[in-house]
């Protein structure tokens, strides 16, 4: 394979198929699989171990931008994060990323070639994956858009469909049609006649070739993009197209705007264990089952459980005497439903989101550009947090109307900011940093710097934070008293 593959990781997703583990400012893509893997950075290295790979482009929504980030250090591989305004599907975050590879190209003439994957599908076989870019490129630079269409092994009924037309050489097909997710009977029929594919969301084209079906057929989303990107700012390593036009663009899947309707659509159908893991079902269904049919994950005891998907964190997991049911533990959640109503958890997410409860957005541990912080109990007018912060990052200068703190330094240094006073801290120091005190927090050594805060006062929420400086580029307070 001769030809440079620009990968294009599409991250977006709200995480709420998969709660009480994934959460809205940490979905599912993100969540810790063990040993620190996780969905996205098994999608950064299966693109990187392609031969050509180019370092990828990472369509993302403001609020993951520093799990991205992140993530892609602890890849070794740099890449180029374009972040998405507002969500508008498929269709236009691919355009981001289109127009992105047509302004680095080396020359007038190149036409890079995009491989566009989820960022939170499990795909089993590299080899397979390999080959089938390999074909796919060939047929890319006929100019064809290809989709990858994985081979089913049973009548699914979650996943929509391709149906192959003619071949295209040795090793893909034009497409005859698209399925939506069908009825069990119609996706039984299917798989009796033969010739259709899972529709996997994975693609490989050129991006003009991309650009010019997309302006044919959504010239609006095509314009918006165009616009968006001509608006584009760099903030630091991240790039924020215009948020005015981009916004304006229709929300639209690249199935509905191009697939569906350009004649250059091809299928190169891929054999592998492969699942999109969109619901705890899906995670029971690829998981490892023991003599009762039960998968379980973390501290688990079971007497008398069969075909139960059983999944704790924190704590030890007691079932007795049930049957097909999902249980899944959090330090802050525990969801238990029938394995199949677990499409539904959506329900409750949406009911916990309109009460205004944290535990639709928040995991327990929350993400941090300079960290994270874990609260680990909570009561009225208190809250004690662990607060962890990477070496040589800093919290934003900021104050508090509503609340004061009390940090008990447990691991490493920390050099305060308190008012005009700079002071070092080390193990079993403590400081106090009143309500209206302008303060920062940072780590000037070379280890994490862990700390426990004591927060008290009348309001403790999040939103009570003034930031006045800022290194990662967060919205700074305006009108701020200096104190």
């Amino acid at each position: 394979m001769d030809a440079m593959i620009h990968p294009v990781i599409l991250c977006g997703g709200s995480g709420t198929r998969l709660w009480p583990l994934s959460r809205e400012m940490h979905p599912k893509q993100f969540v810790d699989l063990g040993e620190g893997r996780t969905l996205f950075k098994d999608t950064v290295r299966r693109a990187a171990a392609l031969p050509g790979a180019q370092a990828p482009i990472v369509v993302c929504n403001e609020t993951h931008r520093f799990l991205v980030s992140a993530s892609l250090f602890e890849c070794s591989t740099g890449g180029q994060l374009i972040l998405e305004p507002a969500p508008r599907n498929t269709a236009p975050a691919i355009a981001l990323a289109a127009l992105a590879a047509l302004e680095n190209r080396r020359t007038p003439a190149e036409d890079p070639l995009l491989l566009v994957l989820p960022s939170d599908h499990l795909l089993a076989d590299q080899a397979s994956f390999a080959k089938a870019v390999e074909d796919a490129v060939q047929m890319a630079l006929q100019g064809h858009i290809v989709t990858f269409g994985i081979s089913p092994t049973g009548p699914a009924t979650g996943f929509g469909y391709v149906q192959q037309g003619k071949p295209i050489g040795s090793f893909g097909f034009e497409v005859a049609r698209f399925v939506e997710k069908p009825s069990a009977d119609k996706a039984q029929a299917m798989l009796d006649e033969g010739g259709y594919s899972w529709n996997s969301g994975m693609f490989l084209f050129s991006a003009s070739v991309y650009m010019r079906e997309l302006s044919r057929f959504a010239p609006g989303i095509a314009e918006a993009c165009q616009r968006a990107w001509k608006a584009r700012k760099a903030d630091g390593s991240f790039i924020r197209p215009g948020a005015q036009d981009f916004t304006a663009s229709p929300s639209d899947s690249i199935d509905y705007a191009v697939m569906e309707k350009t004649s250059l659509a091809a299928i190169r159908p891929l054999s592998t264990p492969w699942n999109d893991l969109g619901s705890w079902e899906a995670f029971y269904q690829t998981g490892d089952k023991d003599s009762d049919g039960n998968v379980a994950a973390g501290d688990v005891v079971g007497e008398d459980v069969h075909d139960c998907y059983l999944h704790s964190t924190h704590r030890l997991v007691a079932a007795l005497g049930i049957h097909d049911l999902a249980i899944v533990e959090t330090k802050d959640a525990v969801l238990v439903a029938p394995r199949e109503r677990v499409q539904d958890v959506k329900k409750i997410v949406e009911k916990l989101h309109k009460a205004g409860r944290p535990e639709s957005k928040l995991a327990s541990v929350v993400d941090r550009p300079w960290g994270q912080y874990e609260s680990l109990i909570s009561g009225p007018r208190f809250q004690v947090k662990r607060i962890i912060v990477n070496p040589g990052a800093m919290l934003s200068l900021q104050m508090h109307y509503h609340r004061a703190e009390h940090w008990v330094v447990v691991q490493g240094t920390a050099e305060v900011t308190k008012g005009d006073s700079v002071k070092l801290f080390t193990e079993n120091q403590s400081t106090y940093i009143p309500i209206g005190t302008m303060h920062r927090l940072r780590n000037p050594g070379t280890l994490p710097l862990v700390i426990i805060e004591i927060q008290s006062g009348a309001y403790l929420g999040e939103d009570d934070i003034v930031r006045v400086e800022d290194v990662y580029g967060r919205e700074d307070a305006k009108n701020v008293p200096t104190a």
